[in-house]
């Protein structure tokens, strides 16, 4: 067993993050669990599986819906009505009780969402059905063409986001993330296969980022710049996203809220070689968050470690990491300590509820 510490310093030293000072530079990328109600109420099993992973320099908590039409799955949380308020109190309250932090994502699904689940017909910037099928409480079903938001439905969604934001800090979150990747809603708005507006919201790139630049600035006017951080995917194809224009939508998403105070930049499936990333680290002026690609078939022994400092030395100050933390609850131990972590024993164990796969992954005996 090695001192992993000694050889990455910079990952263990502290760092400001909007209002607060992290422990060290790792933290818990946002991960969809499926472990609340069908109402969207977070569950007493979630606080556990929270707070065992508080050691996180910060947990961002998994996706949750600012509104009823932004469901994606079953069994996800939301955060739009006095129990979703209540559920996710006594998951911040048990994660600060064991000395860590939380952020919450905010994320609305846009076309990836089904009637099945919410009871409602999707929406999207365009009428574009996702080109799969999609998970629905009856299991996987051909996806539904969405209803095309109206300029009324986008103010009263960018109204949502701020509102579930505001939620969110009521619920003892230090801050929320906006969701603008991985194929859902403001990610859809950005990327020309989903968005073929012709209005104020659709065409040019200036247009299609627009609804992104609005909900971000909404949701940092509810709760302050410093307690709002921003996700996105550049390249990303999750969900059937087809950007069309990468190179040319983050460089003037980010110059139009470069200047707004953010608490932070989260780039997911980070490549440290890659010129679009490369870019973003020159254009954004604040913290950066970096989810780098780990394999797919497994976690690499180190936990990741070697990944976060290659996106360490290309100029991130933050790494976030999923499924590291998924099968580790005691993963900041096992790194400073060069232990080998725990495998994910079963992916489908992420997604069915309950307690195998979630709360039962095994820590490090006191002392070892």
């Amino acid at each position: 067993m090695t001192n992993a510490a000694s050889s990455s310093p910079k990952l263990f030293e502290t760092v400001a993050l909007g209002p607060l000072t992290l422990p060290h530079r790792l933290v818990m990328a946002p991960l969809t669990r499926n472990r609340a109600t069908p109402e969207g109420v977070p569950t007493p099993l979630m606080a556990t599986y929270y707070a065992q992973r508080a050691s996180a320099g910060l947990i961002i908590a998994e996706a949750s819906t600012p509104n009823a039409v932004g469901q994606t799955y079953p069994n996800i949380t939301a955060i739009h009505s006095p129990a979703h308020v209540a559920g996710w109190r006594r998951v911040t309250d048990a994660v600060r009780a064991e000395g860590g932090r939380m952020f919450l994502q905010i994320q609305h699904g846009g076309r990836a969402g089904h009637p099945d689940t919410s009871g409602l017909t999707p929406v999207a910037p365009s009428p574009v059905a996702l080109p799969e099928t999609i998970h629905t409480p009856a299991g996987r079903v051909p996806s539904v063409v969405p209803r095309e938001m109206t300029t009324e439905d986008i103010a009263s969604t960018v109204a949502d986001f701020a509102s579930a934001a505001r939620n969110a800090i009521e619920a003892g979150f230090e801050g929320v993330e906006v969701h603008s990747a991985n194929g859902h809603l403001l990610h859809q708005f950005l990327a020309q296969g989903t968005n073929r507006r012709t209005d104020a919201y659709g065409g040019p790139v200036d247009h299609r980022i627009r609804f992104v630049v609005e909900v971000t600035e909404a949701v940092a006017a509810a709760i302050g710049p410093e307690r709002v951080g921003l996700r996105v995917s550049p390249w990303s194809t999750v969900n059937g996203v087809e950007e069309g224009d990468t190179e040319e939508i983050y460089p003037a998403l980010l110059g139009a809220l470069a200047e707004s105070g953010l608490a932070y930049l989260h780039v997911g499936y980070a490549d440290p070689e890659d010129p679009v990333f490369q870019r973003i680290r020159k254009d954004w002026p604040g913290t950066l968050i970096a989810n780098p690609v780990l394999p797919k078939d497994r976690i690499p022994d180190d936990g990741g470690l070697a990944h976060a400092e290659r996106l360490l030395t290309a100029g991130a100050d933050v790494i976030a990491l999923g499924r590291p933390f998924l099968a580790n609850p005691d993963l900041i131990r096992r790194m400073r300590t060069g232990t080998p972590v725990n495998q994910v024993r079963d992916a489908y164990l992420m997604y069915v509820g309950g307690e195998a796969g979630y709360t039962d992954y095994p820590a490090l005996p006191p002392g070892a």
